[in-house]
């Protein structure tokens, strides 16, 4: 049974590499699938309402991918008073990289209280697509390579 005293307002994802930006999740019956390049760092950001107080509030975070479920991660927010909006952003991570990684995650968020107790189920889709041609050669260039001398080394330069 769903909890009615628990009110989810949004969920988004935050990028902060290659752009940033703001992406909204809007459920699995959105027209649209947002699209997030690989490797981005990105963000889980929560809003909700409380219609009463809630200890021990937990928020898990499950990952399907072509039908296998990748990872599952529970975070606990933490006690709050009815009321609200609250705004919480969990932290941030790095998308993985590469072909076999690309393509629809369906992602399912679960709220539970201090008890166990499911108070919300949140379900989105987002497509990992290629990164962006101009990512690529800035990452390229600003990551030094094993045949790079490092700054500082005898006879480099310390110039940038």
């Amino acid at each position: 049974m769903i909890d009615t005293d628990f009110e989810l307002l949004d969920i988004s994802l935050y990028t902060e590499e290659p752009d940033r930006r703001v992406v909204p999740l809007r459920g699995l019956d959105a027209p649209d699938t947002p699209e997030i390049p690989e490797g981005a760092v990105v963000s889980v950001g929560l809003t909700f309402r409380l219609g009463r107080e809630i200890e021990g509030l937990a928020f898990e975070d499950s990952r399907h991918h072509e039908g296998l479920v990748l990872a599952t991660v529970r975070t606990v927010l933490g006690g709050f008073r009815a009321g609200g909006p609250y705004e919480v952003r969990l932290q941030p991570e790095r998308l993985p990289v590469g072909r076999v990684h690309r393509g629809v995650y369906e992602l399912i968020g679960r709220f539970t209280d201090g008890d166990g107790r499911e108070l919300g189920v949140a379900r989105h889709r987002i497509r990992v697509v290629p990164q962006p041609a101009a990512y690529k050669r800035r990452a390229v260039t600003t990551a030094p390579g094993p045949a790079q001398r490092l700054s500082g080394a005898p006879g480099g330069s310390l110039a940038w």
